[in-house]
């Protein structure tokens, strides 16, 4: 074990009570010497992801949470619903570690050359448990940085660049040849947009107020429709007309959007077609990957019988990409970290910060540019 890193270190953990509580807390975990083919990264920033929270914050009530411990180790305590404590039963009296995702400076290796190799440099990790100090993971888990690039450039390299290239790829491998994103003015949708443009692909955002239609046509969105607007459903009927676009990857899964989605693709469709009261054959999907809204999905049945909605979620996708296809889109985000693929912050919390409840009301909303970095050795 190399003289720059302790026995024990800090880890950001959430608990699930049986008086249905969500704990969060942060406690000394052991820090393993490597095996062969392990490294030791000392992470220096995780991004809060909005599929970290469901962890993290276990559907909890933050505007009811309250703060204990101390300065250094804070504990913050926050009440579950009957309906969160139900989804959560299983992992009741479990402190588990959180953070999907993060980057950091390897300061330990193992005695395989893949591991000897990465002493020194700066690498991004999707291993789990990042919200920690210390972080040991195998060397292949490891995409190492370009020269130069800094922890935090790293943090966000896998979830968001990954879902963007998986959507891409989704669409081109079900026959698509454009797609819809909702809560298109996110990190994620910026992204995306990003790449659409460089691959010229028909893209429709969907965003939620003016403020993020004007941020996405500046930078380039040819079609937004705004979800709020009265003429919402006329514009995106206009959009899935001029693009063809009849896949939909949708960040908010409850209520009627996904519905008026597959609407707006069969008003698209059907323009100046032959009619049918079964509507058109041409297959509509829409593919739910995050819960922003999370009452039932609402669908009103307007849209044919050519239609399809679903879950959508990275790792099954990476799954049955195979090993050769995850290479190549890891080898694209590397080369496009601080372009396309790059990520902006609202702010950087310690792990204490993290657990301080102002930080919790703002990054537990999940709201448009609110996304904070978690710098655990600060």
């Amino acid at each position: 074990m190399s003289r720059q890193v302790p026995g024990q270190a800090l880890q950001l953990r959430s608990l699930v009570t049986a008086s249905q509580t969500v704990k969060l807390s942060l406690e000394d975990v052991d820090v393993p010497a490597p095996e062969p083919d392990q490294v030791v990264v000392r992470v220096e920033a995780a991004p809060i992801n909005p599929s970290d929270l469901g962890l993290l914050l276990a559907g909890a009530d933050i505007t009811r949470a309250t703060l204990g411990g101390t300065p250094d180790r804070p504990v913050v305590t926050a009440p579950l619903s009957a309906a969160a404590g139900r989804a959560a039963a299983a992992r009741v009296g479990q402190s588990l570690p959180v953070g999907n995702e993060g980057a950091g400076t390897v300061v330990a290796g193992g005695a395989s050359d893949a591991a000897q190799a990465l002493l020194g440099k700066v690498v991004a990790v999707a291993g789990g448990a990042m919200y920690s100090q210390y972080r040991c993971v195998a060397a292949s888990a490891c995409l190492e940085l370009p020269e130069g690039a800094r922890g935090a450039d790293g943090a966000a390299s896998f979830v968001n660049p990954m879902t963007a290239l998986g959507m891409v790829e989704t669409m081109r491998m079900e026959g698509h040849t454009a797609l819809v994103h909702t809560a298109a003015a996110s990190n994620l949708g910026q992204m995306l947009n990003r790449l659409c443009i460089e691959e010229q692909i028909p893209l429709v955002n969907i965003v939620r107020s003016p403020a993020q239609a004007k941020l996405l046509r500046s930078a380039g969105a040819a079609y937004v429709c705004d979800s709020t607007s009265d003429t919402f459903m006329r514009d995106l009927i206009e959009a899935l007309r001029a693009t063809s676009a009849t896949v939909a990857f949708d960040a908010v899964g409850g209520g009627v959007l996904a519905g008026r989605i597959l609407t707006g693709m069969e008003a698209a469709i059907g323009a100046g077609a032959e009619y049918s009261r079964y509507g058109s054959s041409v297959h509509k999907q829409v593919y739910i990957y995050g819960g922003l809204d999370r009452g039932p999905t609402e669908l009103t049945r307007s849209f044919g019988m050519a239609w399809g909605v679903g879950g959508w979620l990275i790792t099954p996708f990476l799954q049955k990409a195979g090993a050769e296809k995850v290479a190549a889109m890891r080898r694209r985000v590397a080369a496009g970290l601080t372009t396309t693929f790059a990520s902006s912050f609202a702010g950087e919390v310690t792990l204490a910060g993290a657990l301080q409840l102002d930080a919790i009301a703002v990054y537990g909303r999940q709201a448009t540019g609110k996304k904070y970095l978690i710098t655990p050795n600060a």
